[in-house]
């Protein structure tokens, strides 16, 4: 049985969503039991509200604040210690839940994450790592809003926490790996990405090169690595151009008498078109890097949405991830001590 510890008062619509979607969520699986983390009047009253006063697999652990979206990270940290993401995070490292789902301030929730749970030995940030669509299959994609500014190092980091997310989610063994860049040519792009392709083409990873923004839903790469910036201005992107071609399309079929017909006759194929678009479906990402199964949901996500979210924690809780990781980059330190002892080198915090 896997136990998630879910931020009921967090995201833009708070309680409206959460407690819909938990109730949804240990109803399609009998394998998870999910603690709602929040004000205990407010969450009993939504779970009488939608049916589930006694819903199995479903407690409560009371907190009395709320992170609120626009609040600072340091404020989270500093005073709002008994905050329903704030508990729901302690739990994770009490090791009473194996993960945590957030629609909270993402800000808020890497900060005290990274604050009460740490960093895998190794790893100098945590991203955020998410799954995106393409035309067979799907990709992987961090970092989507963690970091600004980051280092070749940082990078190379973000491709060995990425693969080892891959293959412990039963993906393909071993994926593939390229750097989000303005060219595929390898004389494209600044000093730090040019710097990190040196470090993936010298390791292990099955690195490919250069991959440009279409190659996110058009392409065959397993992981797409990138800053926070980048990856957070594409998925952004992709999910107003989702939003934007099926309101053109709903414009279009409404648009006569004729078309309204056609609109019946296609309905099968329209419905599989929404499915396939619908961003809700990919909805959360992993904070990857910490020394704890994290994940954030969208904030403005919907009752489907946060049960996506909930999926997707309760298969990374189960995934070994954070062992996984730590071997990774511990036999790469151990390699480059190896490597620098022999050439007479020293690398800063290894004896």
């Amino acid at each position: 049985m896997i136990t998630l510890a879910i931020d009921a008062m967090g995201g833009d619509h708070g309680l409206d969503v959460t407690v819909p979607a938990s109730v949804a969520a240990v109803q399609a699986h009998r394998d998870i039991r999910l603690m709602l983390v929040g004000q205990e009047t407010r969450i009993r009253e939504k779970l009488d509200a939608v049916g589930a006063g006694d819903a199995g697999r479903i407690s409560i652990q009371s907190a009395s604040e709320i992170v609120a979206m626009d609040d600072p990270p340091a404020l989270s940290i500093r005073r709002k210690k008994d905050s329903s993401m704030r508990v729901a995070i302690n739990m994770v490292k009490e090791g009473i839940a194996d993960a945590c789902v957030s629609a909270g301030n993402t800000g808020a929730l890497m900060a005290t994450s990274k604050f009460v749970l740490g960093t895998i030995d190794g790893i100098d940030r945590p991203a955020i790592c998410g799954i995106l669509p393409r035309m067979s299959g799907s990709t992987y994609m961090l970092d989507l809003g963690a970091n600004v500014a980051v280092s070749p190092e940082i990078l190379f980091q973000f491709g060995i926490m990425g693969s080892q997310l891959i293959e412990s989610h039963g993906g393909p063994g071993n994926p593939t790996v390229g750097l989000l860049n303005i060219g595929v040519e390898e004389f494209k792009g600044d000093e730090t990405i040019k710097a990190a392709a040196d470090l993936f083409k010298n390791s292990d990873l099955n690195y490919v090169g250069y991959v440009e923004a279409d190659d996110i839903y058009m392409g065959n790469i397993d992981l797409i690595v990138c800053d926070g910036v980048l990856g957070n201005i594409a998925l952004k992107a992709s999910e107003g151009v989702a939003q934007f071609i099926m309101s053109v399309i709903r414009q279009e079929f409404t648009r006569s008498v004729f078309n309204k017909v056609a609109a019946l006759a296609s309905r099968s194929t329209l419905n599989a078109v929404k499915n396939r678009l619908d961003h809700r479906h990919y909805n959360g990402a992993s904070l990857i890097g910490l020394n704890g199964v994290v994940v954030k949901s969208h904030g403005g996500t919907d009752s489907v949405g946060f049960r996506c979210a909930i999926e997707f924690a309760s298969k990374a809780a189960g995934s070994g991830l954070v062992e996984r990781i730590g071997r990774q980059i511990s036999e790469r330190m151990r390699s480059e001590a190896v490597s620098d002892r022999g050439s007479g080198a020293r690398i800063p915090g290894l004896s």
